[in-house]
């Protein structure tokens, strides 16, 4: 059936825009003005981007999938109980269909890549917030629950997830503000200086994932004695925290490919493994907050501040409409951004 199909083209390094390129990736390249039907097309050849919509579409499904049995089969939608759950099963869903299809529709053209970015970061954002409503739930030390810590950790996550939106989407333009993509950003040396922005887009992850998982780290790695909540969960949290840790490694150093260039343009690049071990955190993450609340049931119905409507769809509400405006904001920035530079592509 394919063989009837023409596919699109791939082309090198040398012959897409600049602001197409990826670190030690040399072919495989898409076209940079693919239509709509290109993108979807391009699915089904392989290209450098192939796995990295693959990998995280297919996941989409079986958390969608996790997420419909704890509604319908299970019927945890009716015990607030179980929100936080549900809100984090959500942005689980919600942040790798966010990805493929950034992936996939990327190539549309330079504004396109911008934009498709700009929703995938928000999602992530939303994730982020999922991830610390749930640890607010279920997952803080028996010592800090009702701590003002505890009292302020969720909305200061809503506004951290807020921010890391905004400085994601910040970092994808560049200096000086709404004027230059950072693919265009000169630097004393007169070299393309694309360091800071890289650097702005680490921190606009790391940061709310450092302050999310403040309690987690506490009851881990630091805690001791009375108060700090020892059960089977924990083993599931040092492996989903090792490969959260691994994630960061290969997102921040583009490793093996930038050891060897044109050696993974295809498999086996950073962006991949990055995909294929962020899904995996996720999938261990889950089954902790899930032990954890079979686990401390009783004792956080006892003890834990009410489960409202309030802060969990109501601070989840509020992330998603200010990423959306944050989104909107940017959006109308790059169109009306009169130094963009229209790259020309290169047959």
């Amino acid at each position: 059936m394919l063989n009837l199909i023409k596919l699109p083209r791939v082309f090198t390094i040398n012959q897409v825009p600049k602001v197409f390129h990826e670190d030690g990736i040399m072919s495989g390249y898409r076209h940079p003005c693919s239509s709509a039907k290109d993108c979807v097309l391009s699915l089904f050849q392989l290209t450098n981007e192939t796995l990295n919509i693959w990998t995280h579409f297919l996941p989409t499904w079986f958390f969608l999938w996790k997420l419909l049995t704890v509604v319908l089969v299970q019927g945890y939608w009716q015990d607030p109980f179980t929100w936080p759950l549900l809100l984090f099963l959500l942005s689980c869903c919600v942040y790798p269909l966010a990805s493929s299809c950034a992936h996939t529709f990327s190539t549309m053209s330079e504004r396109a890549r911008h934009i498709c970015f700009f929703f995938d970061y928000a999602a992530l954002s939303f994730y982020s917030l999922g991830s610390a409503i749930t640890y607010s739930s279920y997952i803080f030390p028996d010592k800090w629950v009702n701590s003002t810590f505890h009292k302020y950790y969720v909305p200061i996550a809503v506004v951290n997830s807020i921010v890391s939106t905004a400085l994601a989407c910040y970092s994808r333009l560049g200096l000086p503000f709404f004027q230059y993509n950072c693919h265009s950003i000169k630097g004393s040396s007169g070299k393309v200086d694309e360091k800071l922005c890289r650097c702005l887009r680490i921190m606009a992850f790391v940061y709310p994932y450092l302050f999310d998982n403040i309690p987690l780290f506490y009851r881990i790695f630091v805690c001791t004695g009375k108060g700090c909540t020892v059960n089977e969960a924990n083993t599931v949290h040092y492996q989903h925290t090792a490969l959260a840790a691994l994630t960061s490694f290969l997102f921040a150093t583009h490793l093996p490919e930038r050891l060897a260039p044109g050696s993974f343009d295809y498999i086996g690049h950073s962006h991949q493994l990055f995909h294929v071990f962020a899904i995996f955190g996720t999938y261990f993450q889950m089954t902790a907050i899930e032990l954890d609340m079979a686990a401390r049931r009783q004792w956080l119905h006892a003890h834990l501040p009410p489960i409202t409507l309030s802060n969990t769809v109501g601070a989840a509400f509020l992330c998603v409409t200010s990423s959306l405006c944050v989104i909107y904001v940017f959006s109308i920035a790059l169109f009306s951004t009169r130094g963009m530079k229209k790259n020309l592509f290169v047959s």
